[in-house]
C-alpha cells in the first residue's frame, strides 16, 4: 500500500536516476565530460553538476525510506485494528467512537489516500509518559568497593605462633662474662659469668563490633559475609600498627619502636641509603643478628626510590621499569603507620614473634542494650594475642631520613 507523498517521492527519485544515468550514458566508459551535451558548461562545471545531482539523489533516497518506513507502520496498524475487529464482531456505540491508534488514524487520513493532503490525527494521550513517572529498572551487581584505607604491612614480617597462657614469659640471658682462656698445666680456670632474667610479654585483646539491623541480616544475602570479612581486617589493621608503635601500657601492646634497648643511627649528613647501611652494621656488629627487612614510611621510600645521580641518572631503577622494592638487599615494608623520616631495620624472622592465644572470632547478639526490642543485632570481632621481641639489639631506627 503506497499513500500519494510517497508515491510522488519515488518518482522523482526514478526521474533523478534516468537523469544521471543519461549523463553517464553520454560519457562513456572513460567518464569523457566533454561528450556530454545534456548539461551545458565546461568540465570542471559539468562535475560540479553531476556532484549536486548525486547529492539529491542521496537526499531523495533517504525521504523515500522515510517515507517506506510511516507506510509500513501504518500498513501494520491496521491489519492489527482489522484482526481485533474480526475477533470482536460488531462493535456498539461506544467502542466505534473509541481514540484511534495512530496507524489507524494515518491509514484513514487524507494524508494517505489523497495527493498534496495533510491531516491532523487526534491520539488521546492524558499524560507526557517519560522516565521521571516510570523509573527504568536497573539492577545492582554485587560488587562492594572497599573503603581507601591502608593494607596489612608490618604482620607479615613476624612469625606468628600460639600460646595457652594469659602472657609469654621466658627468660633472656642479660649477663654474658666469658673469662674463657688457655690454661697452663695445673693452672686455674678462669671464672666466667651467666645472669638470667625473667621476662613476660602479657597477651592483650584488640577488638571492634557493629550494629546491624535484623532485616539486613535478613533481606541482604551478602551481608553477613561482607561484615565477616571487614571486621576482622579492622582487627588486624589495628593490630599490624601496634606491633609497629603500640605503647606497652595496657591494654596496648609494646611494638619494636618502645622495646627498650633497640638502637638508633642518626642519618645526619649521610644519603638515606648510607644511614640504612650503618644501621644494618649495628644490627649486625652490637644486636649480633641478621637484619632481614627494613620498615619505612612510604613518603620515605619515595625519596629513596627519586635518587639521582649528578647527570639524572635514576640510581633505584628507570621510571619506565617497577624498580626493585630493596634496599642493601633487605626486603622494603612501607608502613604508613610509620613516623615520616623514621625507618626501622630489624631482624624480625629470629627475634621477633606473634604469639596467638585466640584468633579472630566473630560473634552476634542482639542482647547489647535495647537490640532486642529494636530488631538489632550487634556483631564482635577480637583477638587476643601477645607480641615479643626477643632481642631488642637485633633492631634499629633510622632517623631524621
Amino acid at each position: 500500500m503506497t499513500f500519494p507523498a510517497l508515491k510522488e517521492a519515488q518518482q522523482k527519485l526514478a526521474a533523478k536516476q534516468d537523469d544521471l544515468g543519461k549523463i553517464f550514458a553520454e560519457a562513456g566508459e572513460n567518464l569523457d565530460l566533454t561528450k556530454v551535451t545534456s548539461i551545458d558548461g565546461d568540465t570542471k562545471a559539468k562535475a560540479e553538476q553531476i556532484r549536486a545531482m548525486n547529492d539529491e539523489l542521496s537526499d531523495l533516497g533517504s525521504e523515500v525510506d522515510r517515507l517506506k518506513a510511516v507506510a509500513n507502520a501504518a500498513e501494520a496498524s491496521a491489519e492489527r485494528a482489522a484482526e481485533r475487529g474480526e475477533h470482536e464482531g460488531e462493535r456498539d456505540v461506544t467502542e466505534r467512537n473509541r481514540a484511534k491508534s495512530f496507524g489507524e488514524g494515518f491509514v484513514k487520513s487524507s494524508a494517505f489516500t489523497e495527493k498534496g493532503q495533510e491531516a491532523t490525527i487526534e491520539i488521546d494521550l492524558k499524560t507526557l509518559l517519560d522516565t521521571s513517572g516510570y523509573v527504568p529498572e536497573t539492577t545492582r551487581t554485587g560488587r562492594v568497593v572497599d573503603f581507601a584505607t591502608r593494607p596489612i604491612q608490618v604482620l607479615d614480617l613476624i612469625p606468628q605462633t600460639t600460646t595457652t597462657q594469659a602472657g609469654v614469659t621466658y627468660m633472656e640471658e642479660t649477663t654474658f662474662t666469658n673469662n674463657a682462656a688457655e690454661i697452663a698445666e695445673a693452672g686455674t680456670y678462669p671464672e666466667s659469668a651467666l645472669g638470667l632474667t625473667e621476662k613476660t610479654s602479657m597477651v592483650r585483646k584488640v577488638g571492634t563490633w557493629l550494629p546491624v539491623t535484623d532485616e539486613t541480616l535478613e533481606d541482604v544475602p551478602r551481608a553477613r559475609q561482607y561484615i565477616d570479612n571487614r571486621l576482622p581486617f579492622m582487627v588486624r589493621q589495628r593490630l599490624d600498627s601496634q606491633v609497629l608503635v603500640g605503647n606497652g601500657t595496657a591494654p596496648n601492646l609494646r611494638g619494636v619502636l618502645n622495646v627498650a634497648g633497640i638502637q638508633t643511627q642518626a642519618k645526619g649528613a649521610d644519603p638515606v641509603p648510607d644511614a640504612v647501611y650503618k644501621a644494618i652494621v649495628k644490627v649486625r656488629t652490637v644486636g649480633w643478628a641478621m637484619p632481614d627487612a627494613y620498615v619505612t614510611n612510604p613518603t620515605d621510600w619515595q625519596d629513596v626510590r627519586l635518587l639521582r645521580t649528578a647527570d639524572g641518572i635514576y640510581i633505584w631503577g628507570n621510571p619506565s621499569e617497577p624498580g626493585p622494592e630493596k634496599i642493601w638487599g633487605l626486603q622494603v615494608a612501607q608502613a604508613a603507620g610509620l613516623t615520616v623520616d623514621t625507618g626501622v631495620v630489624g631482624d624480625f624472622g629470629n627475634f621477633s614473634e606473634l604469639a596467638v592465644k585466640r584468633g579472630i572470632e566473630t560473634k552476634i547478639s542482639d542482647s547489647h542494650s535495647t537490640f532486642f526490642v529494636e530488631g538489632k543485632q550487634a556483631i564482635r570481632a577480637d583477638v587476643r594475642a601477645a607480641f615479643i621481641v626477643y632481642r631488642p639489639a637485633a633492631f634499629c631506627t633510622v632517623t631524621g631520613i
